[in-house]
C-alpha cells in the first residue's frame, strides 16, 4: 500500500523522489476533502489513536489480546480505568496548588529583585561603592538566589506532575484499549481524515516535554539528536520509526506505535500508526529506531542536536513516512524546529528546498550517505 503522495517510479523507497509533475498533484488535489493535506490517501483510525498521539507514551502497556476478552480481564480494565482517573483527579489538584506557591514565590522574589535595582541605582547616583552598599548587595543577592532555588524546585515538582498524568493518561489509554478495541461487536472503524491525523502529528511534536535539567547535568539518552542506550527497548505505546517492507518489495521507514518486545527472539511487534490496529509488523531491533522523548534546549544543549549537514531521516511533511536528509539549520530555540533538506533528484543539487521538521520527528541515519 503506498503511504504517501511522493507517486514517481521510486515512490516507494525509502530515498525515493519527492517531487511530482503537475497533473499528479491536481490529481492528489482532487482526491482529497481538506485542501490543507498532500496526500490523497485517507487514513483509518480510531478514537485510541487519538489520544495516543496526543500523549506521551511512557507508560508499560498490560498484555494484549486480540481475540474477545474474558469477562473478569474486562472487569480488571475497567478497574483500571478508574483508579487512572482517580489518580489523575489527585494530581490535577496537587498541580494547581504547586502552580498557585509558584506564583507566590514570584511575587516574592520580584520585591527583592526590585530592592536590587533601587541599590544599584543609588550607588550610580553617589558614583562610589561604599562597604555599606557591598553588605546590602551581597546579602540582597543571596536572598535572590535562594527564591530563584525555591521557584525552581516548586517549578520542578510541577513538570513531575504533569509527566504523571501523562503517563497515565497513556496507561489509561491502554486499559481502554484492553476492555474493548478488539471486541468482536466493535462497528467498524471510522475513516480519520488526513488533515486530523497531520494536526494530531503536529501537536504531539508540540507538546514533547523540553529537557530542563540541573546545572552540569548532561541531557538523557534520547533527548533530541542523543541516541538511545545500545540496550535499551522500547516500551508499549512509544512511537518509533520503523523499517518495513512495502506491498510492493522496497522498504522503507515508517512512522510506528511499540506493541511489544520479545526478550526471547530479540524482535518487536509494532502498529503502522497509519493503520492502527490493521497493519502490525514483526521487526528486528535493527529496523526500530526509538524517536525522542525529550526536546534539547539549543540555548543550554546545544551538543544534543543534529547539527549542519548531518545526515538524518526526517519525517516528510504531510506524510507519516522518514526519509532521508540533510540539516540545513538546527533550531535556535526550544520551540524551533529543524530546517532539512531532504534527497530529492528532480533538483540539480540531489536535494528539496529546506522544509520544516519538529524535533520529534529527526532521528539518526542508520544508512551510508549517497555519493
Amino acid at each position: 500500500m503506498r503511504r504517501c503522495d511522493l507517486q514517481t517510479q521510486q515512490a516507494t523507497r525509502p530515498c525515493s523522489h519527492l517531487a511530482t509533475n503537475e497533473k499528479t498533484k491536481a490529481h492528489a488535489w482532487e482526491t482529497l476533502e481538506h485542501p490543507e493535506t498532500t496526500c490523497p490517501k485517507r487514513l483509518r483510525t480510531t478514537a485510541s489513536m487519538r489520544s495516543a498521539i496526543l500523549s506521551p507514551c511512557t507508560a508499560p502497556e498490560p498484555p494484549r489480546c486480540r481475540q474477545r476478552l474474558p469477562r473478569s480481564s474486562s472487569g480488571l480494565a475497567t478497574m483500571a480505568l478508574v483508579s487512572a482517573d482517580s489518580r489523575i483527579a489527585e494530581l490535577l489538584g496537587e498541580l494547581h496548588q504547586l502552580i498557585k506557591q509558584t506564583q507566590e514565590e514570584r511575587s516574592r522574589s520580584e520585591h527583592n529583585l526590585v530592592n536590587i535595582q533601587k541599590t544599584h541605582e543609588r550607588m550610580q547616583t553617589e558614583n562610589k561603592i561604599s562597604p555599606y552598599y557591598r553588605t546590602k548587595l551581597r546579602g540582597l543577592y543571596t536572598t535572590a538566589k535562594a527564591d530563584a532555588e525555591a521557584e525552581c524546585n516548586i517549578l520542578r515538582k510541577a513538570l513531575d506532575k504533569i509527566a504523571e498524568i501523562k503517563s497515565l493518561l497513556e496507561e489509561r489509554r491502554i486499559a481502554a484499549k484492553i476492555a474493548g478495541l478488539y471486541n468482536d461487536s466493535e462497528p467498524p472503524r471510522k475513516t480519520m481524515r488526513r488533515g486530523v491525523l497531520m494536526t494530531l502529528l503536529q501537536q504531539s511534536a508540540m507538546t514533547l516535554p523540553l529537557w530542563i535539567g540541573k546545572p552540569g547535568d548532561r541531557p538523557p539518552p534520547l533527548c533530541g539528536a542523543i541516541p538511545a542506550a545500545s540496550d535499551y527497548v522500547a516500551k508499549p505505546g512509544d512511537k518509533v520509526a520503523a523499517r518495513v517492507k512495502a506491498v510492493d518489495g522496497d522498504e522503507q521507514w515508517i512512522l510506528a506505535e511499540v506493541v511489544s518486545y520479545s526478550h526471547a527472539t530479540n524482535k518487536y511487534e509494532v502498529d503502522d500508526i497509519d493503520e492502527e490496529g490493521k497493519e502490525r509488523h514483526t521487526l528486528s531491533r535493527r529496523r526500530i529506531i526509538p524517536l525522542p522523548q525529550w526536546k534539547a534546549n539549543p540555548e543550554t544543549d546545544p551538543e544534543a542536536l543534529f547539527q549542519k549537514d548531518q545526515l538524518v531521516l526526517a519525517l516528510y511533511p504531510q506524510t507519516t513516512c522518514f526519509y532521508r536528509a540533510l540539516i540545513h539549520a538546527p533550531p535556535q530555540r526550544p520551540q524551533d524546529d529543524y530546517s532539512v533538506l531532504f534527497e530529492d533528484t528532480s533538483y540539480a543539487d540531489g536535494y528539496s528546498p529546506p522544509l520544516n521538521v519538529a524535533q520529534r520527528y529527526v532521528v539518526a541515519c542508520k544508512e551510508t550517505k549517497k555519493k
